[in-house]
């Protein structure tokens, strides 16, 4: 049994101990009970977008099985349960009523949550855009993000007396510069720059989302979650720097600069060659800015990264700079530290980083690490999954919260990402995250040492096994 070095007593009361998860990557029932299809329905049967040639249809069969997953978070001992609602399942093409058997799931699994002492945090958006919406244009059109706010209305009218907090959108930057720059992620465009856009319109729409919320239910907590990354520079050159500022500017400052109320930084609209068409769409930086009562930050890994040498590109670096408009030709360092299966390397430390990075823009915002973790190639022995690499990354960045506090910063929780295996977009079923191991062929779930590491640090009886 390994021993616990971080100790929950040195964390406040009331912070969130939680793990997380997202619609379609759990659910299946992708066709019952008026769920309409989604970009990620249709991507996914793209023959070579996913690794495994795999499908959401199953998943986890999440939405038969939630009673038995409410379960198991309670035997992890979590408090908090970070979830999505596939807005397909709501509105089967992104327009009209709700959809009654939708709403139904997600109060029945709120309800369950509620019952076992779990408190949910909900996401209104998770990439799983109706297809319908799509085939008018998607987030490359403004009218989208005015659907959004149709929908999010409905979701927190009929469920905002059973949940309280809300997170209008999940990692804009995947939504916009994997699915229509880089073309990995549904939709799967290659627009280059113009994926700017798409991201402008999610931004749009996260505004009109807090807008729909605040009238709806004026005493919910609301606000908005980034994949944040610590970026630093391979060296103090000039083309260095250079580097990471540009990284820097569209995967930080891109996103935090608005929604913050400071506007798109003017560097970056340079980068990209957008600066006209923002200029025109200005009058949208009041909503975009609306007041959040937190930021929810997805921290994996930190980038440090250089300019190619003698200003030649590096081998792979167009493929792989698609969804870096502006910033193509720089590289990413190796920096020597361990790796996970998905090739990021393991920097804790990084996650203080963007904390410091946001508390220093708004200091009086409350700030929550709503996903974080990582893949290996688990192996089932004797029926027990010894993830050992995991269990460290775990604890690691549990201690890296610990030194956060007390620095000052204003973390208020974990979620760990993610309660159990599930489909790993673009991966499919080949990269593992989860706390819980699933058998895909039989739905079995088995409590991994990771899982059971952390239901030991938070008291759970899974913790006992």
């Amino acid at each position: 049994m390994t021993t616990v070095t971080a100790d929950r007593s040195r964390f406040p009361q009331d912070f969130a101990w939680g793990t997380a998860t997202a619609s379609y990557q759990v659910e299946g029932a992708t066709d019952v009970d008026g769920r309409g299809p989604s970009i990620w329905d249709t991507f996914t049967r793209v023959p070579g977008a996913i690794a495994d040639g795999r499908t959401g249809d199953l998943a986890d069969d999440h939405y038969r099985r939630f009673r038995e997953d409410v379960a198991m978070l309670a035997d992890l001992g979590t408090n908090a349960y970070r979830f999505s609602i596939a807005w397909p399942r709501i509105q089967a093409d992104g327009t009209g009523p709700a959809n009654p058997a939708g709403l139904r799931f997600y109060r029945e699994l709120s309800e369950a949550l509620l019952e076992r002492g779990i408190t949910p945090w909900v996401t209104l958006y998770h990439w799983d855009l109706p297809q319908a919406l799509e085939d008018r244009g998607g987030w490359l059109e403004r009218d989208t993000a005015q659907r959004f706010g149709e929908y999010a209305a409905l979701v927190v009218d009929e469920l905002g007396d059973v949940i309280d907090h809300w997170a209008t959108l999940n990692e804009p930057w995947c939504s916009a510069f994997l699915g229509y720059a880089g073309g990995v992620h549904a939709p799967g465009r290659r627009l280059g720059s113009q994926a700017a856009r798409a991201a402008h319109h999610l931004l749009l729409g996260h505004g009109l989302g807090m807008q729909a919320i605040r009238a709806a239910r004026p005493e919910a907590t609301a606000g908005v979650v980034l994949n944040l990354y610590s970026v630093r520079a391979a060296s103090e050159s000039a083309a260095d720097q250079d580097a990471a500022r540009r990284v820097d500017g569209l995967q930080n400052r891109f996103f935090l600069e608005p929604l913050l109320g400071e506007g798109y930084p003017a560097d970056v609209l340079e980068d990209l060659g957008e600066t006209e068409w923002f200029a025109q769409n200005e009058a949208d930086a009041e909503l975009i800015a609306a007041p959040i009562d937190f930021l929810g930050i997805n921290y994996y890994s930190r980038h440090v990264v250089a300019a190619p040498p003698l200003g030649v590109a590096l081998p792979g670096a167009a493929a792989a700079g698609l969804a870096w408009p502006g910033s193509e030709s720089v590289q990413m360092v190796d920096t020597g530290a361990p790796r996970t299966q998905m090739g990021w390397p393991i920097h804790p430390e990084g996650m203080v980083d963007v904390l410091e990075m946001a508390h220093c823009r708004r200091p009086d915002l409350p700030l929550y690490i709503t996903e974080n973790g990582s893949a290996y190639p688990d192996e089932v022995v004797d029926g027990e999954i010894e993830d050992e690499g995991r269990r460290r990354y775990l604890e690691q960045h549990v201690l890296a919260c610990s030194a956060a506090l007390q620095q000052g910063l204003p973390l208020k929780g974990y979620f760990a990402w993610t309660s159990m295996d599930n489909f790993e977009w673009a991966w499919g079923y080949s990269r593992r995250f989860g706390l819980v191991h699933v058998d895909y062929d039989t739905q079995k779930r088995t409590v991994k040492r990771s899982g059971k590491w952390f239901a030991r640090f938070l008291g759970g009886a899974a913790g006992d096994a």
